[in-house]
């Protein structure tokens, strides 16, 4: 069994900031998370996609946020398990928790945050009969790494930004970018939707509205696609690709986390922010995408500050009585546990004698 001070279930961002904050207060972590690497949405949907509101960086790519929090968190040595998912959660008679994965990893900690994200995640798929046919050998639902398409023909489905987005940044890097959308409105961001619209004008990306694609061909892997046009005049149009992209979405499943006893509400954990993001389970925590509560951002801003705020009153929990006097790390400092130590050089003041 794996002992700790606090065990975060969710590596993405938020998770691994609440690291470095619970890092400052001398608490170890240990977190949980399904996928096979730390990062969430960020290292598994887009890690090549730039992220424009984080703090101090006018823009960086999703991937290299997470390197670098990776890297703040070093010093605090946090354990990880990976690829498996956080299945139980049981209350022990001293107060604190038992999380138990789909593989039997058992974890036990005084205190329990849940740092999921929106959950786990299922593609929207479009109604093709026979998209399963394709998955892995054409069709994807969401972009890795930008290069598997280079030089490639590209037909990316959606109305929304991640479509806009992907269209755009593909136009220069496949050798042909369709983009298909059922209306002729468009739900992303103004630029975007213009600029979408200027690469069709010089030709860079081909723009189908009011269509959608209905059929697949191929036979170990996809060869074409099937668009049919709304306007019955147009009728169809056969396009040879090598890639198929439908980006109509995830659908956000909180999975098991949703049969631990917690308030949920629009498939969001309620909790207490006036406070301290703590559930209804006293001892057990929710922050960044995966709570909810009156006027919640669902930005990774929001998440860190939450983390902020959690680990003051979890420290609280762990070492009950006990005062915690918080100091700027400009004025402290960071200290690991590895034995690292980073702080501001002190001034040499030196007196001057007559």
């Amino acid at each position: 069994m794996i002992k700790t001070d606090v065990i975060i279930v969710g590596a993405g961002p938020t998770g691994l900031f609440t690291v470095f904050e619970a890092g400052l207060l001398k608490l170890k972590c240990h977190l949980i998370d399904a996928l096979p690497q730390p990062g969430g949405q960020c290292s598994e949907i887009y890690p090549k996609k730039p992220i424009y509101d984080i703090p101090a960086f006018p823009e960086i790519l999703a991937g290299k946020l997470v390197d670098n929090l990776m890297e703040q968190i070093k010093p605090f040595e946090p354990g990880f398990t990976l690829g498996e998912r956080a299945e139980t959660l049981d209350k022990q008679e001293d107060g604190s928790f038992i999380v138990t994965t789909n593989k039997g990893t058992q974890h036990h900690a005084p205190v329990v945050v849940i740092a999921g994200g929106l959950g786990s995640f299922e593609p929207r798929k479009p109604p093709i009969s026979n998209i399963g046919d394709f998955e892995d050998n054409g069709v994807a639902y969401m972009v890795k790494d930008p290069e598997v398409y280079r030089d490639k023909k590209v037909v990316i489905a959606g109305g929304g930004d991640s479509a806009l987005d992907w269209a755009i940044f593909l136009a220069d890097v496949a050798s042909e970018v369709s983009l298909v959308h059922r209306r002729n409105e468009f739900r992303g961001a103004l630029d975007s939707v213009e600029k979408a619209s200027e690469l069709a004008k010089l030709g860079k990306i081909k723009l189908f509205t009011k269509a959608e694609v209905k059929k697949l061909y191929g036979d170990d892997k996809l060869e074409a696609v099937v668009i049919k046009h709304n306007d019955a005049e147009k009728g169809e149009t056969y396009l040879e690709v090598d890639n198929f992209i439908p980006l109509f979405g995830l659908s956000p499943k909180l999975g098991p986390i949703g049969d631990w006893g917690l308030e949920i509400e629009r498939n969001a954990i309620k909790v207490n922010n006036a406070k301290d993001y703590q559930t209804n389970i006293p001892g057990v925590f929710a922050i960044g995408d995966v709570n909810t509560y009156e006027g919640k951002l669902k930005l990774i801003l929001s998440g860190f500050h939450e983390a902020a705020v959690m680990c003051q009153y979890a420290y609280q929990i762990i070492n009950p009585g006990k005062r915690f006097v918080m100091k700027y790390t400009t004025v402290g400092g960071v200290t690991g546990f590895d034995g690292s130590k980073k702080e501001a050089k002190k001034e040499v003041v030196q007196s001057i004698s007559n």
